[in-house]
């Protein structure tokens, strides 16, 4: 690949990426809950959803998720459902200040954070869609096929991980003050609940 078209790729993946969403959501009440350093699981789980897409396109069967309504609405409607779920959970959480309660949110096992960031990036079909109208433009058909994928999915991947770590983990430390109260825990709680489920809702209904 060009080092030209490269460098386009690399901004609008940084466009991409910094633009908020269920991912960045995610991550920041991993970041909130787990700690900074811990919520890496969760964005890694994102990354396998998006080199999932990725090969999903690579491989043609983007097209038929794409012009197919029925396959398109069912991984929407699942995605929206997911993303709700997590929401209202997250809005009914009890607040607990109590030692124990911190070590068990900064202790949730990596799995379980990467398959929750596996499944909030991979139910959203409109990321498939997305990677069909956007990978074309950055692949040369004079070329090998397998290495420009393989060039995208390494850029994609890197490009996300620094920005959904060290931007928006980050950005959530600036919250955990309220983490010390049971006042402060619920109103983060409101606050992601409602994020988590809006974000349902316009996969759903936008």
């Amino acid at each position: 690949m060009p080092i030209s078209l490269w460098g386009a790729l690399v901004g609008a993946c940084l466009l991409i990426s910094f633009t908020p969403g269920a991912g960045a959501i995610n991550t920041m009440s991993n970041s909130l809950n787990s700690g900074f350093r811990r919520s890496i699981w969760g964005v890694l789980g994102q990354q396998a959803a998006l080199i999932v897409h990725l090969a999903i396109v690579a491989a043609g069967l983007g097209v038929i998720v794409a012009s197919s309504p029925l396959a398109f609405n069912v991984i929407r409607y699942l995605g929206a459902a997911y993303l709700v779920y997590l929401g209202v959970r997250q809005f009914f959480s009890r607040p607990d200040t109590s030692q124990e309660a911190a070590a068990a949110l900064a202790n949730e096992p990596a799995w379980s954070m990467f398959q929750r960031g596996l499944w909030v990036n991979l139910l959203n079909p409109k990321a498939i869609v997305f990677f069909l109208a956007f990978i074309p433009g950055f692949v040369r058909p004079d070329l090998p096929m397998w290495s420009q994928y393989l060039v995208i999915g390494i850029t994609i991947v890197i490009v996300d991980i620094l920005v959904m770590w060290f931007f928006f983990a980050l950005a959530a430390k600036s919250f955990q003050r309220f983490t010390r109260s049971e006042h402060g825990q619920t109103v983060l709680n409101r606050v992601f609940g409602v994020l988590f489920v809006g974000v349902g809702a316009l996969l759903a209904l936008v």
